[in-house]
């Protein structure tokens, strides 16, 4: 399978993180081998339920996650090659079996690599929210890509979004209102300690005083 790497995504992490080996054997995937539509039953061994985080970072939601729910199956999407490998040793120490890394474009990896109704969850949270007027058409989040979302759900699957930007929070609010085939929903509190999903990025900001936007849809059909 080969996925295309886009020209828009963040930049590379600090020298001193590329730097560093990482063991990552069999968590860190090449998304050049994988097949086309991926085969979770055969990455993961089991056909247990698959939730997805596009721009896992340093991996702290996903690790807390998967340790929380060893019945779910986690699959990370991360471009930056220095975090990617930084998620996948991280895992391994953890010694968790249920998450899998991939160093893809989230866009194109929902476009040409998932099959309809194979993911129960897709988790986005904090994405770059590229201010300037000019940048905001590199969103993430726009209509074409909940699309794209709503394809691979399954009936009752969650696609939840957490940002701390307050512009591109109305965005995504413009770009999910009324869309078809979702409904509305609270957002879900998915770890045990203080906050919502409990990134790196969440921390920051309430720590600092910041206020976080959260939205959430089901899919119904």
């Amino acid at each position: 399978m080969r996925v295309l790497y886009s020209l828009f995504m963040r930049p590379e992490t600090p020298s001193k993180l590329k730097r560093r080996k990482w063991e990552t054997a069999g968590i860190l995937l090449d998304a050049d081998r994988l097949p086309s539509p991926v085969d979770f039953a055969a990455m993961f061994g089991n056909t247990r339920p698959v939730e997805l985080e596009i721009g896992s970072g340093k991996g702290t939601f996903l690790l807390a996650r998967a340790s929380a729910r060893p019945e779910v199956n986690f699959l990370g999407l991360e471009y930056a090659a220095a975090y990617a490998g930084y998620c996948a040793d991280r895992f391994r120490r953890a010694k968790l079996t249920n998450v899998r890394i991939l160093r893809v474009e989230a866009g194109a990896f929902f476009k040409a690599a998932l099959a309809p109704h194979s993911l129960q969850r897709v988790h986005v949270y904090f994405p770059d929210p590229w201010p300037k007027r000019r940048h905001q058409r590199r969103r993430l989040i726009q209509p074409a890509f909940v699309d794209l979302v709503r394809r691979v759900l399954r009936p009752g699957g969650q696609l939840l979004i957490v940002t701390d930007h307050f512009d591109y929070a109305r965005h995504i609010r413009r770009v999910l209102q009324d869309v078809a085939g979702f409904v509305r929903i609270p957002t879900p509190r998915l770890v045990e300690t203080e906050g919502l999903v409990g990134t790196n990025f969440e921390r920051k900001y309430r720590a600092q005083g910041r206020p976080v936007y959260s939205l959430a849809l089901m899919r119904y059909v």
